[in-house]
């Protein structure tokens, strides 16, 4: 894959007039939320045209968790209106759009796209992130639900050819989302750096991200630009780490999280990791991880100093000691939602964790997640 352009806004997004221009864009679908009419992206695109000469033909009907039948909408958008090129802006559910759209504009529209090969095609597809932490800008990964199912669609072709980062998108994002958000690109990069997957690579993009955060936290819970365009770049770079690998238990256990309790996905993560990092230090005679126990030993030793602690368990607690500061409840479950949760997890998902969790260990945890 070509390595991704990463477009900076400045005062008056040059850099993408110049992205229009020197790639020859005469017409745009603009896959993006109605939150886009709060920022200054919305103005700008209103202007494309007057300035560039590339048309802009919006497409906003989707909804979070996007349908099979919205991409449906999107990919015939594409063709009617003679679209030569993609943009997303907004968080996950606009990028996974976008993708799946990029991805089945060359398939037969007779046919159901989940269910024809994927063939790589050249639409270009330049990715704008409104918050940070999702890191789909980076990845080939996206999700849309068929028939109220879940379907992960994944190719490498997927992954937006450039992205451009605007720190004023973030500033109008609540308090919680912003908490969130950096809380999931934070459990990207842990999850990647110990996950059974992990390269020399991956683990650089995933040092680089948590220096990133952790030195940023403050600034960008404060809405200072500096700080909230270090942890755009942040995101993007836990992104590429877990393009690379995937993620591990944290997230496996998560998503059932979510909808049980209506809480934010990155929210659910960080109380998952919270209780797996510690299980893990305590059972590493149950490593999965090919490279074996000394290994795993290591790059828990390697990420403790990344984290700035002396010791794997320094680690555990300063990230604790980050939830608490950020002041996030945690759901109170009833007694039957631990059955509906361990049923929940995906075993694949499980494959790329480096410690064994069976179904007993899985029930323990998520005891005390909750408890």
């Amino acid at each position: 894959m070509q390595e991704q352009a990463v477009l900076t806004a400045g005062s008056d997004y040059r850099e993408l007039d110049e992205y229009f221009r020197g790639n020859r864009i005469k017409r745009i679908l603009l896959v993006c939320g109605r939150s886009i009419n709060r920022l200054s992206l919305g103005i700008y695109f209103e202007s494309l045209c007057e300035r560039t000469g590339t048309e802009v033909v919006r497409f906003s009907d989707f909804h979070p968790n996007p349908s099979y039948e919205s991409v449906v909408k999107g990919v015939t958008l594409f063709h009617h209106s003679g679209c030569d090129s993609i943009v997303a802006v907004g968080g996950g559910s606009a990028m996974d759009v976008a993708k799946c759209i990029k991805l089945y504009s060359n398939m037969d529209t007779t046919e159901n796209y989940l269910r024809q090969k994927i063939i790589p095609n050249d639409v270009k597809l330049l990715a704008i992130p409104t918050t940070a932490g999702t890191g789909s800008e980076a990845t080939r990964y996206a999700v849309i639900y068929y028939k109220g199912e879940k379907q992960s669609v994944a190719d490498s072709s997927c992954i937006p050819q450039a992205v451009l980062m605007d720190p004023n998108t973030l500033k109008t994002l609540p308090i919680y989302q912003k908490k969130s958000t950096m809380l999931d690109a934070l459990c990207h990069a842990i999850e990647s750096f110990w996950s059974v997957n992990s390269t020399q690579e991956s683990k650089k993009y995933s040092e680089e991200a948590l220096r990133m955060i952790l030195s940023n936290m403050d600034a960008y819970l404060d809405n200072d630009e500096a700080g909230n365009a270090a942890m755009l770049r942040a995101a993007n770079l836990a992104g590429r780490a877990i393009n690379i690998t995937q993620t591990t238990a944290g997230h496996a256990m998560c998503y059932k999280m979510t909808s049980l309790y209506g809480i934010a996905h990155g929210h659910a993560a960080a109380l998952c990791v919270n209780r797996i990092w510690p299980y893990m230090l305590d059972h590493m005679e149950q490593c999965l991880d090919p490279r074996g126990k000394l290994y795993l030993r290591k790059t828990f030793e390697d990420l403790a100093a990344v984290m700035g602690s002396r010791t794997p368990y320094g680690s555990v607690k300063k990230f604790q000691s980050i939830l608490e500061e950020l002041a996030l409840e945690t759901p109170t479950p009833e007694q039957k939602d631990y059955e509906i949760l361990k049923t929940s997890v995906n075993p694949v998902r499980l494959k790329n964790h480096p410690v064994l969790l069976d179904e007993n260990a899985i029930d323990k945890l998520y005891h005390q997640i909750l408890g």
